[in-house]
């Protein structure tokens, strides 16, 4: 009984871990790779209440506030915290078995009791984790029974999502909790025939700081007036002078509520934004539009001549030589990039806008991974590489993650790898550079900083990529005679 009580410990020689360590880099693992559906390895993206939290910290003295448990809410702090290097202010109700039993009304009426208390945010918006979700809470019913029982005022703006962690991703998260803010804030405030003149700009899920501030500098150009939505540029970006400030940013609350009789809105991440543009169509005055992201040469002109036609404004001069420098950028640096395979993966938009950047510098964009996505998307994909003869041979895989992209580059092998901090295990597996683009970006400083959209993003990302191959160059070059220039 001794014996067979006690579990015994499989031990392999460093022969047989090897021999098994160089199986997984064979066409015949692979195969196997590819045919696993119950088990999800390294996937690039994150759950749907990141996505919700991002969304209410870009709004002026929001206060994000997870119904769910502790950990959830660490977690995503957490996420914000490593990637930006900044506070990420955010409370939740602290949900444990015992909501999970009964129902987690009560924990929503003390969390939002004690949060207004304490910290007197202007609005509190609220997202769901996997326990409320499994076990059915009815948030309109608790959020109103919460306003009854007087545990918040009645006029506090408490507009919620339902942000489910085992469904979905941070995309759906955010275009859910953008939804469910505008809805609120907008309720009753279209005025006919009323036009604020302003642009309503939907940049999408950004974690890159520098390019919405692109964004807002490209605007201030034109002079065309705008709303960000949301805006975390300040949230996560605020500076160092001595004093913190809980609520350092975002967009304001009546400005936001104003955007329903807005000239033109205007979302720049087609991926992310289904839902809110829905609900924008049905309901906003003026013209919609759903752009690319600004990326590569093709994509920024697209969007300056579009803001061009929409605002009757001329293309500025100072963007004509930005798009003149850029182009000449590309043609010094060209060589270092052109011909070369990549790996790239993370999010839809994002990935149209690295893959256009790349067959605009004559490289192939080999293996396209996206964790989560739809044939719509995978056709949308494909259509873009066609345009181009550096597309031929490149292949789109959706609903894949990074364990199947390490399988694709060992059969297949590229030379070089685009995409968030995640790879780096894909990157140092293969021997391959990874350059980071985004989010989570964590074990690096400042990328987050500068914006890979517009001209001045076309040079940044060209400036990355042709440098760390010149580095790799120098570094492992065996002649100590070695050239100066390349």
């Amino acid at each position: 009984m001794t014996e067979n009580a006690v579990r015994k410990i499989t031990t392999h020689t460093p022969e047989e871990i090897e021999r098994v360590a160089e199986w997984t880099k064979t066409e015949e693992y692979k195969e196997k790779n590819f045919a696993r559906e119950a088990l999800v390895v390294n996937p690039a993206h994150a759950c749907q209440p990141l996505g919700a939290q991002m969304v209410a910290s870009g709004f002026a003295e929001t206060l994000p506030f997870v119904h769910g448990s502790q950990g959830c809410a660490s977690y995503f702090r957490s996420t914000f915290n490593r990637h930006f290097r900044e506070p990420s202010a955010a409370t939740c109700d602290a949900m444990t078995e015992d909501g999970a039993v009964f129902g987690g009304q009560n924990n929503l009426f003390e969390g939002l009791e004690n949060a207004y208390t304490l910290y007197k945010p202007k609005m509190m918006a609220v997202y769901t984790t996997c326990m409320p979700e499994v076990i059915g809470d009815d948030l309109t019913a608790f959020i109103k029974n919460a306003k009854t029982a007087g545990h918040v005022p009645e006029e506090l703006p408490i507009p919620y999502a339902n942000t489910p962690s085992f469904n979905g991703t941070h995309l759906h998260g955010f275009d859910a909790m953008l939804k469910g803010i505008l809805e609120y804030l907008t309720k009753d405030q279209k005025v006919e025939d009323k036009c604020t003149g302003k642009l309503n700009l939907i940049p999408g899920f950004e974690g890159n700081i520098g390019n919405l501030r692109e964004y807002q500098r490209i605007l201030d150009l034109f002079g065309i007036p705008f709303v960000m939505m949301p805006d975390i540029s300040e949230v996560f970006d605020s500076g160092c002078d001595g004093n913190y400030k809980l609520y350092p940013g975002g967009t304001s609350l009546e400005e936001a509520a104003e955007s329903i009789n807005g000239k033109v809105t205007m979302s720049l991440q087609k991926w992310t934004t289904p839902q809110t543009m829905r609900f924008v169509k049905s309901e906003f005055s003026g013209v919609h539009e759903v752009m690319s992201m600004p990326m590569g040469i093709e994509k920024t002109d697209a969007l300056l001549m579009k803001l061009s036609e929409l605002f009757d404004k001329p293309i500025p001069e100072q963007l004509k030589k930005e798009r003149a420098r850029a182009v000449d950028a590309m043609t010094d640096g060209h060589q270092y990039i052109h011909g070369k395979k990549f790996a790239v993966y993370g999010d839809p938009d994002y990935l149209l806008g690295i893959v256009s950047f790349l067959l605009e510098m004559g490289a192939h964009p080999h293996h396209i991974v996206c964790s989560r996505s739809n044939k719509k998307f995978k056709k949308e994909m494909e259509a873009l590489l066609e345009t181009s003869e550096y597309g031929a041979g490149c292949t789109v895989y959706v609903n894949r993650d990074l364990w199947h992209l390490r399988s694709l580059i060992f059969t297949d092998p590229v030379d070089g790898i685009i995409g968030d901090t995640h790879g780096k295990f894909v990157a140092r597996d293969t021997g391959l550079p990874l350059f980071r683009v985004g989010f989570p970006i964590i074990d690096r400083i400042n990328l987050h900083r500068s914006p890979i959209v517009g001209y001045q993003g076309v040079i940044n990302l060209m400036s990355m990529i042709c440098n760390k191959f010149l580095d790799i160059k120098d570094e492992t070059c065996e002649d100590q005679w070695f050239e100066m220039m390349r």
